[in-house]
């Protein structure tokens, strides 16, 4: 683990662009009281969700008016090391750097995990066996949960997945003061008709993370001039200016993110005691939405909860609880990304209706402040999806349909 900020070979997404919710923001400092204090220590910027971060969806700009909704402009390795510095200051925790897990250890029956089989990187050779009452797989994407489960004769959990064939590459540049007018960022997101997107986002140091992405198979340019015409066809020119004007830091890094994929353990019939599966191990999201921390740490506080209440029968607890957690923020990518006509996925009645009513949401939203505020705190996870549908706010989007012209909604 690296005693400073710094991206690590474990998270290979680190050196792309992240988005601290607010919702996770605020569950973060319920778990850890002082990391907002101490992420602005080091260098976080605040900001005003909806002033000073420009929206672009379906091509148009959420009218940026202060929402009074916070949140942090900050790089994902410097969130880790404030987190990491705070569990590494707890007496109880030891952390065990520089090896791998390889396997798990079981009972006789195999109905119990009761452990890893560690190996150090120095040697390579050498393992041992760490025993333990719980065992929590956090590895993400990839980790070896089925192949291990299987081997212990346990089946793997069924699987949802959206398939995004999602691009995405990110550079750091130098921010100077007349930078998007003094702003924190903007997000252009793709939409049916614009699979391509764009993110300019401040970071500590003076820097501006800028993000292009594609989804649907587009290829990226990593090339100055041929980023600049990339982000050129995108609705507003600030990646561009961004992209034209600062002085690059570092070299552009790509990544690929196939799909969303949801692993359903609740639905298994067995499922050994001792061992758990959170974070991007159960359910990884398309990483334009930004709601992968935020999940985490609410998977985090939810098995906080679990064990303070009772040890016994906890991995059919943790399951069933996080299923009803996850199900928010999974169908939001589901329902996003199913706009897209080369997304494969069931598109009930019901899903089409929702779909035309935040077309007509989100075009009113472009003048009418109140909505764009409550659209944002969803985007949050603030507020729950079904908000939208308030009649206080449908109201406001028929009265938008009407006052503004059918070429604008």
């Amino acid at each position: 683990m690296p005693e400073e900020p710094a991206a690590r070979r474990g998270v290979p997404q680190s050196r792309q662009l992240h988005a601290l919710l607010a919702r996770g923001r605020a569950v973060l400092e319920d778990l850890f009281p002082g990391t907002n204090e101490r992420l602005i220590a080091s260098g976080a910027l605040e900001m005003d969700l909806q002033s000073d971060l420009h929206w672009y969806l379906d091509g148009r700009l959420l009218r940026p008016e202060p929402s009074g909704l916070i949140g942090l402009a900050v790089s994902r390795p410097v969130v880790e090391a404030v987190i990491r510095s705070q569990v590494a200051d707890m007496a109880e925790v030891t952390i065990m750097d520089g090896c791998d897990v390889t396997g798990l250890t079981s009972s006789s029956d195999r109905g119990r995990i009761s452990g890893v089989r560690i190996r150090t990187r120095a040697d390579g050779r050498n393992s041992s066996v760490l025993d333990a009452d719980l065992v929590v797989d956090a590895a993400g994407r990839g980790a070896h949960t089925s192949a291990w489960l299987q081997e212990l004769g346990y089946q793997p959990a069924p699987e949802e997945s959206v398939r995004i064939e999602l691009a995405y590459l990110s550079r750091f540049y130098r921010r100077e003061a007349h930078h998007l007018g003094g702003r924190i960022g903007t997000a252009i997101a793709p939409y049916p008709g614009q699979n391509r997107s764009g993110f300019v986002n401040a970071q500590e140091g003076d820097r501006f993370m800028v993000t292009l992405s594609s989804c649907g198979g587009g290829e990226l340019p990593t090339r100055d001039a041929a980023m600049a015409e990339y982000a050129d066809s995108l609705v507003a020119p600030d990646v561009a200016e961004i992209i034209r004007t600062a002085t690059p830091l570092t070299e552009p890094v790509l990544m690929r993110y196939p799909a969303s994929v949801r692993r359903r353990y609740e639905l298994l019939d067995r499922f050994p005691e001792g061992y758990l599966v959170i974070a991007d191990a159960l359910c990884s999201f398309n990483p334009i939405y930004g709601q992968g921390m935020t999940v985490a740490a609410l998977e985090a506080r939810l098995l906080q909860r679990l064990l303070q209440e009772d040890h016994d029968d906890l991995s059919r607890r943790f399951f069933t609880a996080v299923s009803e957690l996850l199900d928010t923020p999974w169908s939001l990518i589901m329902s996003g990304d199913l706009r897209f006509p080369f997304v494969e996925g069931e598109r009930s009645e019901g899903l089409l209706a929702m779909g035309e009513y935040l077309d007509r949401y989100r075009a009113a939203a472009t003048h009418d402040a109140t909505l764009a505020t409550a659209l944002i705190r969803v985007m949050n996870m603030v507020d729950e999806p079904a908000r939208l549908m308030a009649p206080d706010l449908e109201a406001r989007v028929r009265d938008a349909a009407r006052a503004v012209p059918a070429s604008d909604v």
